[in-house]
């Protein structure tokens, strides 16, 4: 048998039992049964999606050819504005607006809305990640800043210990929700953003938690042998007031209890106030939070329980930042997140950026999220959707 025919033959069989290329893999993107198809673009992202009118467009062209009708722009990272802002460092916006010659938030609105793409303000809530220098600190100091059972900050840095040997930090600066000032600082953030762009289709909120180590500790109870956040000045002062309690010196499991409780009501009364400044102001304006994808690490390692604020009608929905090259644990977190909150709250948030070339695993993916048929999917990021053939 001659070697082209041998290949030939090797082609069809691997394509006939691997029915999800070809022709097959490019309809479960481009003919998803999923009604809303969004991406992530991220504020670093290499092809500078906001730096010129190009650079726009070409994000237009690819969500029309990958059937994409949501874009998710991040334009607050860090501690720093990448929009009209007046309360932030402006500095990347006034570079970004010099390059594009008008302001590119209105631009990309306006072209996206000519394909009929939604676009949503994606915005880092607590996160600073590696600023030392955020406008914000420099305004209201380190206190703000959530700590750790030793009263360290969450990046790593001079104040390492014996513990960073066994526990990785997420090395991110994280402000304290419990705080007074941080509380009014976001709100402030919120109001700007959707004052200066009502055209928006909403707000997400990432971030929107404290900060996740691992190894995991699932309770302050716990405490001495793991990492866990939230002992802020401001929120053990807080803590102290409202209940008796010394959050640093808890004494049994029910006391560890109510300043678990106390923590996961700070996060939540974050995602409330600025939920319920939005539906006030800006009812066409949706409100969504990237969230972890268990549910349970979620609501016992970061305090953020997403899925009463769902069942509560706190927010509109959740992204799943259901991040594996693992089909089988996607489609479980995937699976009880559904069970938990419904088909029409939950979007699954798909890590292409891991799966490199690997369009095996992205299609596979792609077919399990399909068939669970949740209300929509994220692609992270925008930098990684080209791995994707169609």
């Amino acid at each position: 048998m001659k070697k082209n025919t041998l290949f030939f033959l090797l082609a069809v069989i691997f394509c006939f039992f691997n029915p999800v290329f070809g022709e097959d893999f490019s309809l479960l993107l481009k003919d998803s049964p999923l009604q809303n198809r969004g991406v992530w673009v991220t504020a670093f992202s290499k092809k500078q999606v906001l730096y010129s009118k190009e650079a726009v467009i070409e994000l237009i062209d690819t969500c029309k050819k990958y059937n994409l009708n949501e874009i998710y722009i991040q334009i607050y990272r860090a501690g720093i504005a990448y929009y009209d802002s007046k309360i932030l460092d402006r500095d990347q916006y006034e570079k970004n607006i010099k390059s594009l010659g008008s302001d590119p938030i209105d631009f990309l609105i306006e072209e996206a809305s000519k394909s009929n793409i939604k676009v949503f303000a994606w915005i880092n809530v607590l996160s600073l990640s590696q600023n030392k220098d955020a406008k914000i600190l420099k305004k209201l100091g380190d206190a703000i800043l959530t700590r750790d059972q030793y009263l360290r900050p969450s990046l790593k840095g001079d104040s390492d210990n014996e513990t960073d040997k066994y526990y990785l930090r997420e090395n991110q600066i994280f402000i304290e929700p419990a705080d007074s000032l941080v509380y009014e600082y976001i709100l402030s953030i919120i109001k700007e953003i959707t004052n200066r762009y009502p055209r928006l289709s909403g707000i997400q909120l990432d971030y929107i938690r404290y900060p996740y180590t691992v190894p995991y500790s699932p309770s302050s109870k716990f405490g001495n042998f793991g990492l866990n956040y939230g002992y802020g000045q401001d929120s053990i002062t807080k803590f102290n007031k409202t209940t008796g309690l010394n959050a640093l010196s808890l004494k049994n499991p029910d006391e560890c209890m109510i300043w678990d409780d106390w923590r996961r009501k700070q996060v939540t009364n974050l995602v409330k106030a600025i939920s319920e400044y939005i539906k006030n102001n800006y009812p066409q304006m949706s409100v969504s939070c990237a969230v972890i994808s268990s549910s349970e690490r979620a609501y016992t390692v970061v305090f953020q329980d997403w899925p009463s604020w769902l069942e509560n009608g706190l927010i509109d929905y959740v992204v799943l930042m259901n991040y594996t090259k693992d089909n089988q644990m996607a489609k479980q977190l995937l699976a009880s997140s559904l069970c938990l909150s419904g088909n029409t709250k939950v979007f699954n948030g798909m890590g292409i950026f891991l799966m490199g070339n690997d369009s095996s695993i992205i299609a596979n993916q792609l077919k399990i999220i399909n068939d669970l048929d949740p209300a929509g999917i994220v692609f992270f990021s925008y930098d990684d959707l080209s791995v994707i053939p169609i």
